[in-house]
């Protein structure tokens, strides 16, 4: 018989880094779920990623277990590591906060393309195009 599940928690986690702290402590244990035994899964499933947040989506089931599968780092955070950047600017159109080539976002397409809604290449770039645009980023043709 499968098991109910009770409810899903998604959550934006430092790969191999995540700890009891907020956000994971007080969303794990508001459904009672065992807290290390998340932060050890995690650690031990994304160490390869380290340095990259990662969206993970955390299925709760009624008999307090859980499965969780992560996904490629937000979009931004790719363009923030390829352009070397702490932030995007905070005036997007205005102030430029650097410059990424059509090879970068084609990159960065391929990469997030399993978190898409779509197997086309050059929509997944019109998504990250339009991700730069919102941060202040100029995409060269």
């Amino acid at each position: 018989m499968a098991k109910k599940v009770k409810t899903f928690i998604k959550l934006n986690i430092p790969a191999g880094s995540a700890t009891a702290a907020p956000p994971v402590g007080p969303a794990l244990g508001q459904h009672g779920l065992p807290i290390m035994d998340f932060v050890k899964a995690f650690n031990e499933k994304t160490a390869d990623k380290k340095g990259n947040i990662l969206p993970v989506v955390i299925t709760v089931y009624d008999d307090r277990t859980f499965t969780f599968i992560t996904k490629e780092p937000p979009v931004a955070e790719m363009i923030k590591k390829a352009l070397g950047v702490e932030k995007g600017s905070g005036k997007a159109g205005k102030e430029s906060a650097g410059t990424l080539t059509q090879a970068q976002v084609r990159q960065i397409a391929e990469a997030k393309m399993p978190d898409l809604n779509t197997k086309n290449i050059e929509a997944a770039m019109k998504v990250v195009e339009g991700t730069a645009r919102s941060m202040g980023v100029k995409v060269t043709q």
